[in-house]
């Protein structure tokens, strides 16, 4: 079904659902490397008052991509609770944002999600100011559990990531160190590795295990692997807290990943059958970011930021106790430099709260952006203020295996002060408990001391 809208005298038509909601989309560079992109300004707007007058119903009739040929859209729409759904069925996308701006209850929010689909809160969010995208997101609340309480109100945690080229022991206990000093590590303790190698990753699992109960941190930890790698492990008896995996909004960029929704299902299962969290049962950890499936050539004609929201549908089927958008991590190719990022980044929080998820944001760059710390600075304190779960922690926020620019432990300190937010509470207790208080360091706490011996 095709779609239009005039501005003075020129009638601008969409051919298709998925052509209207790429031209919505306020511009990035990998929807015009994608030949998806408004042709003009003109154009987004004509598209963004077309949006707005769209019943949200046919977001939920009309799939992007077929039901029969993407398991991704059939997980959204055999999910979708059409009882959920019922308080805002009648509204078009324009009324839709006028009612989340006024609706203040977040216990309302919440009962909305079953009957929301991704397709609904990425064509809300694209005619949405930033200050939008940030107010209805602070009225979301999260909130996961395995070893500590993530995304209560008032609360801002860390995910610690000490990467090491080479996976040295020794090195990412050092990092890790670093980082509980500075009061990190309460979202987790999570390595991406260098090497997917079974025994590196053992290795590694060991260690931060290690750690972690020597000194009876309330946290959980994570190596980055491969989700297969994690099956491995488990069957290898490895002490693994969080399954993580990247995933994508379509059934062909998962694919590419090599993973299905079936895969998924298997490893939480495993995961849980482990019983490892004291205090609750999320047991994954998703990764996503914009332009993934461009780049994996299985984007179907959607446009990025409509397929990240598929993702976070995928996400949510799981009960993930972390997702993180590494929202400026695939590089200018599809976001081009500081002001694509901002954007991207608190559409990509609005959305995946929105739909019930416990966002992170890797507010991050690489060298060939066009970007630089000053706009990773007003995207942290935004999202902040936006109510996100975490964020990252990286050494001299310089990701020496990756390489590429994100925010440290002094930049998580920078928001939780100036913001007056607070670690985990169970994560806070502990800190106080070992002498790091404020989590303003300065000084190596007696307790901590031995962590660094015979790990290498």
């Amino acid at each position: 079904m095709a779609y239009a809208h005039a501005i003075g005298s020129t009638r601008y038509v969409f051919a298709d659902l998925a052509r209207l909601l790429a031209c919505a989309s306020p511009r990035r560079s990998g929807d015009a490397l994608a030949g998806l992109a408004a042709a003009s300004a003109t154009e987004r707007v004509a598209a963004q008052c077309a949006m707005a007058d769209l019943p949200l119903a046919t977001l939920l009739a009309e799939p992007v991509i077929p039901y029969e040929q993407d398991e991704v859209t059939r997980l959204i729409i055999d999910r979708h609770d059409p009882a959920a759904f019922a308080p805002v069925a009648a509204l078009t996308v324009g009324a839709f944002r006028d009612w989340l701006l006024a609706e203040e209850d977040p216990a309302v929010l919440a009962a909305l999600r079953p009957g929301l689909t991704p397709e609904m809160v990425a064509a809300v969010s694209k005619i949405m100011r930033l200050q939008d995208l940030v107010a209805v997101a602070a009225k979301c609340r999260v909130t996961t559990r395995f070893r500590n309480t993530i995304g209560l109100p008032g609360r801002l945690s860390v995910r610690l990531q000490p990467n090491h080229p080479t996976d040295d022991p020794r090195g990412i206990a050092a990092a890790t160190l670093d980082g509980l000093l500075l009061g990190a590590g309460d979202a987790v303790i999570g390595v991406n590795p260098a090497s997917d190698s079974l025994g590196s990753t053992l290795t590694l699992l060991a260690m931060l295990d290690e750690i972690r109960a020597r000194y009876d941190i309330p946290t959980q930890t994570c190596v980055l692997a491969h989700v297969t790698t994690s099956l491995r492990c488990i069957a290898a008896g490895a002490p693994l807290d969080l399954v993580f995996q990247s995933i994508g909004g379509t059934e062909a960029v998962n694919r590419s990943f090599g993973v299905s929704l079936t895969l998924l299902a298997e490893a939480r299962d495993a995961a849980l059958s482990l019983g490892r969290g004291s205090i609750g049962t999320d047991v994954m950890y998703f990764e996503t970011g914009q332009g993934s499936a461009l780049s994996a050539g299985a984007h179907h004609g959607v446009d990025q930021q409509t397929l990240e929201a598929r993702a976070y549908g995928v996400a949510r089927a799981f009960a993930p106790l972390l997702v993180n958008s590494v929202v400026g991590f695939i590089g200018p190719e599809y976001l081009y430099d500081g002001k694509q990022i901002l954007r991207a980044g608190l559409e990509d929080h609005f959305c995946g709260k929105l739909l019930g998820l416990p966002m992170g944001v890797d507010v991050c760059y690489t060298n060939h952006a066009e970007a630089d710390q000053d706009d990773m600075d007003a995207l942290l304190t935004l999202l902040g203020v936006a109510g996100v779960t975490y964020v990252m922690g990286v050494p001299g926020a310089d990701d020496v295996m990756l390489s590429y620019q994100s925010t440290s432990f002094h930049d998580a300190l920078y928001l939780r002060g100036v913001l007056g937010l607070r670690p985990a509470p169970e994560f806070e207790a502990w800190l106080a408990r070992m002498g790091i208080g404020g989590a303003a360091g300065g000084q190596l706490p007696p307790g901590l001391a031995p962590a660094l011996i015979g790990l290498g």
